[in-house]
């Protein structure tokens, strides 16, 4: 089947959906530039994640991180949202979609225009101090590894600032119950860029009543969509967005 009728057929899940959550992964985010995680030139070919990106490093040797770790989180601050960040955004808006949740960390939902944003796997805004618990901006934080103080301290307590994101070993955020809550309340789970391998989101296409995907190559419950798309996110979203426009939804943005 071609793109053209899957995006129709999609259009029609939105239409007939009364709560619509969508999930994303870092496939949605390649197309601003974010490489993803398990390709192979994605993040972890540079370094063992387990090692460099685990609680228990950050608590014992924090210094592994801000050394290896964080040089490569650069690009994930001046990405911009693509057109599938974009068109989620305006059926939030539209009130096709309840609400998303991400296991990015880039910021990108929200920069596209967002609101009920869920980050499973925190992000990169912030850093908070491991003793006094004080915050600090992404900015400051960079500003004080980059004048050479590694790992970066707190004046008043001395211990350790740690970016606000979710590493290997540590808790998921509270939300993530809330998360599970509406995706079981919701019609429709769509899910964009995401293979589905990563615990314990990965439980949430068990929660819908009904899955669909968008993602280029196969998941974890292709056999459990009623709808796979395997397209780029960008192109896929553009055309439900002209779909949709077709049938007479009111979209906040321009034509993408």
């Amino acid at each position: 089947m071609d793109l053209e009728k899957k995006v129709s057929q999609l259009a029609d899940l939105l239409l007939d959906s009364r709560k619509t959550m969508v999930l994303t992964g870092a496939g949605i985010s390649t197309e601003s530039g974010i490489p993803d995680f398990r390709g192979p030139d994605g993040l972890w070919s540079k370094v063992d994640p387990m090692y460099v990106f685990h609680a228990e490093t950050f608590i014992y040797r924090p210094e592994v991180f801000y050394k290896t770790g964080l040089p490569l989180m650069g690009h994930l601050q001046t990405a911009r949202p693509n057109a599938a960040h974009r068109v989620i955004a305006e059926l939030e808006e539209a009130g096709l979609v309840w609400g998303v949740v991400t296991q990015n960390v880039d910021g990108l939902h929200q920069k596209a225009g967002s609101r009920n944003v869920f980050e499973m796997h925190g992000h990169l805004r912030s850093a908070t101090c491991l003793k006094c618990r004080r915050v600090i901006s992404w900015d400051r934080l960079v500003e004080m590894v980059s004048a050479g103080e590694i790992p970066p301290r707190h004046e008043g307590c001395g211990g350790v600032f740690k970016p606000d994101a979710v590493f290997f070993g540590d808790p998921l955020p509270p939300e993530f119950y809330d998360c599970c809550r509406e995706v079981s309340k919701s019609d429709l789970l769509l899910v964009v860029g995401s293979s589905l391998e990563v615990a314990p989101v990965n439980y949430m296409p068990h929660l819908c009543k009904r899955l669909a995907i968008v993602n280029m190559g196969p998941t974890m419950e292709d056999d459990r969509a009623v709808l796979k798309v395997e397209a780029r996110a960008g192109e896929t979203f553009t055309a439900l967005s002209r779909v949709l426009r077709e049938r007479g939804v009111r979209l906040s943005g321009s034509a993408v």
